[in-house]
């Protein structure tokens, strides 16, 4: 399912939303710019394995230490599709979030996401998986935008999504579209736990905790309710 916009407007306009696409968006140029993709993502994404070693392989490369990794590795990408997905689910769930929190509170609401996204995955990273599973780089946004996702499925249940489905446009209510996301990262999350190998490289427990720290906290920082749908 691709979502392509919502039914919700806001007050103003979503100055913080945008401004995160942008850095993203310079970050990415920066990656396939300079030097090879690759090679930043080894010297500025995530391990897990930093926290708790022994670090295998490429690990072993990376340049700065794991709590600015933390940081840096929420604005990196692996690949085209890899930006273009998160920028767009960003753009449309994130300006409604925005609006109800106000900016400064999203931004910071936003990073705190971010770092319990990361949180969840290096735990069961750490528990479950390898040493190998640990000294594999974690990149991107997607933890910090399913915090946003949760907290719009809480806010906006009744919000409608335009989506493409097998090349067929539907508007679909948003509580369907974020529960089926949030289903299939909690399926693919369980079937990681026993074949770690076989997720093809997707951090799913960085997007079940961003998710759950976005649906339990976004109520104690919201500042007022979001514009409800148009229709």
């Amino acid at each position: 399912m691709l979502p392509l916009k919502d039914n919700v407007p806001t007050r103003s306009f979503p100055v913080v939303t945008i401004g995160i696409i942008v850095v993203n968006v310079i970050v990415w140029i920066w990656e396939f710019t300079g030097t090879s993709v690759e090679t930043d993502v080894i010297h500025y994404g995530y391990y897990p394995c930093k926290i708790d070693g022994p670090c295998l392989g490429p690990a072993l490369q990376a340049e700065i230490p794991w709590y600015e990794n933390t940081f840096t590795s929420m604005f990196m990408h692996g690949g085209w599709e890899h930006i273009i997905f998160n920028m767009l689910f960003l753009w449309i769930f994130g300006n409604n979030v925005e609006d109800a929190l106000g900016r400064v509170r999203f931004f910071l609401w936003y990073i705190a996401g971010g770092l319990a996204a990361t949180a969840l995955q290096t735990f069961v990273t750490l528990n479950w998986g390898s040493a190998q599973d640990a000294s594999i780089p974690n990149i991107g946004a997607s933890g910090a935008i399913a915090g946003v996702l949760g907290a719009y499925f809480l806010l906006l249940p009744n919000a409608r999504v335009l989506t493409v489905i097998f090349f067929i446009l539907r508007e679909i209510p948003a509580v369907w579209f974020l529960g089926i996301w949030i289903v299939l990262q909690l399926w693919q999350g369980g079937f990681g736990l026993t074949h770690p190998d076989q997720t093809g490289g997707v951090a799913v427990f960085a997007h079940i905790g961003g998710f759950a720290f976005g649906f339990l906290t976004v109520r104690l920082v919201a500042k007022r309710r979001p514009l409800q749908p148009q229709y």
